[in-house]
């Protein structure tokens, strides 16, 4: 895989003009565009650098973060407070993704999209309103882990760390989760199934693929 250097501004501008002559593989009237990546890539900065771009261009856009979709602490914690396994598989909650994120936006569907469903710091539901994304606007999905479970995106960007560069940039009291990265990247193989990668490891001097 063959990387070249660019800037994140410069990243942001390609990925808005590639999305903007992307068509809905589903042939409904909304894009869907995934920013995946470790915490320690900072995947919902990038998804908002994204975000102005594409509103600049007279794209509504909607950006969800996974963080908004944990399951409740009962579930998260069923087997200890770090356990790695427990964090690739059950943490989030991919079936509310799915349910009040993805369906609305099929072809025919209310355009009617949940921001968020959990709220991890009270553990209880937050209550948010449903925000209507008008027909031509995108969704913006960020967060780890993302690739693996079909979500349908239109474009879809992996945040690639080294495993020296994930552990230095990860704080001291997240590194009990670096194996369910490992594991992420055995098993699900995100750079080969992303559209783009973006090589992160020095945080001031991304590289990427290219256009897809």
């Amino acid at each position: 895989m063959r990387f070249e250097p660019i800037t994140w501004e410069r990243l942001a501008e390609a990925l808005g003009e590639h999305a903007d002559g992307t068509e809905p593989a589903d042939g409904g009237p909304w894009l869907r565009i995934g920013v995946d990546g470790a915490p320690a890539a900072r995947p919902g900065e990038q998804a908002e650098r994204l975000a102005e771009v594409l509103r600049a261009r007279g794209r509504p856009v909607l950006t969800v973060s996974t963080s908004g979709f944990l399951r409740p602490a009962s579930l998260r914690y069923e087997y200890g407070k770090q356990d790695p396994d427990s964090y690739a598989d059950s943490w989030f909650d991919t079936g509310a993704l799915w349910r009040e994120v993805f369906r609305p936006l099929e072809p025919g569907g209310s355009g009617c999209v949940l921001p968020d469903l959990w709220d991890p710091a009270t553990d209880r539901a937050t209550r948010s309103p449903y925000q209507v994304l008008p027909e031509g606007g995108a969704l913006i999905l960020h967060g780890p882990l993302l690739l693996g479970h079909w979500f349908p995106f239109d474009l879809c960007v992996h945040l690639s760390l080294s495993a020296g560069a994930l552990r230095r940039r990860t704080e001291e009291g997240e590194r009990w989760t670096l194996p369910a990265f490992a594991r992420y990247e055995d098993e699900a193989d995100p750079a080969g199934r992303a559209d783009v990668v973006v090589r992160a490891d020095d945080p001031h001097h991304p590289a990427w693929t290219g256009r897809p």
